[in-house]
């Protein structure tokens, strides 16, 4: 499918979706959003995409927020609307694929930027990246789960200190706080996510589908439920082709060649 604001590039077992709207730091807007939502489809849907990397066009900005213009046209009744949540469908969206995601987040990450940050499941951040959720000095709150997902990620008391004062962080207090998981220099950080991506790309497909939705659901669930979850998984992995290939390949010191059955 072609995209107007998107660029979509699948290299090897990675899909690199870029946020492509430089000139006004990558904000999001509907037409963003609803292609957003299709490119994510799409990478579900391929076969060959193990690993989806989301990042935004340039080096000043991952995303800076949604588009203000756009913004000044929502109301309580069209944020209560199918409109809305389309939109926050995509962040679950993103969540909840069943593919590993990265965030290289190679500059500005706000409002809605660092909310789509947060839903993936990792995220590399560059040195210049700034993270922060600045919707409270517009007099509205977060509205793509940002309340939710980053009290999760970094706790209760930093994500209200985040959203509640409005002031950005940097990379290093990001890394610190375990919103970003790896720092890089500044340009590096969609290369050094392609690296990470390869890296999870090589792991046996149903395994780390297992892992991503035992913790991603887990967290949703009491701690006995979720250890149930984590048995069941566990069970399915037991038995697949791949951890007979695994085991195989332990002991004849070979590298496994992994089905994803």
């Amino acid at each position: 499918m072609a995209y107007d604001h998107l660029i979509y590039a699948v290299e090897g077992d990675l899909t690199i979706v870029t946020i492509n709207r430089p000139e006004v730091r990558n904000a999001l807007n509907r037409a963003v959003m609803l292609e957003l939502e299709q490119a994510l489809r799409e990478a579900e849907d391929d076969p060959r995409v193990r690993v989806v990397i989301l990042t935004g066009a340039g080096d000043k900005a991952f995303v800076a927020g949604a588009d203000l213009r756009e913004l000044q046209a929502r109301d309580t009744l069209t944020e209560l609307g199918p409109v809305s949540r389309q939109r926050r469908g995509v962040a679950t969206r993103l969540e909840n694929l069943t593919k590993p995601t990265i965030a290289a987040v190679n500059g500005w990450a706000l409002g809605g930027g660092c909310e789509l940050a947060c839903a993936c499941t990792l995220r590399v951040a560059a040195e210049n990246a700034k993270f922060g959720q600045p919707e409270i000095n517009l007099g509205i709150i977060p509205g793509l789960g940002g309340t939710q997902r980053l009290a999760r990620l970094i706790g209760k008391g930093r994500a209200l200190e985040l959203i509640l004062t409005g002031e950005p962080i940097d990379a290093p207090e990001a890394y610190r706080i375990g919103l970003a998981n790896k720092i890089v220099p500044e340009g590096q950080a969609l290369e050094a996510a392609k690296d990470l991506g390869r890296k999870l790309a090589s792991k046996p497909p149903l395994a780390l589908r297992a892992a991503k939705d035992a913790v991603v659901l887990g967290l949703e669930i009491d701690l006995p439920a979720a250890l149930e979850l984590e048995n069941r998984l566990f069970a399915i992995c037991a038995g697949s082709e791949d951890k007979a290939e695994g085991v195989s390949a332990f002991f004849a010191k070979r590298p496994p060649v992994w089905k994803g059955k």
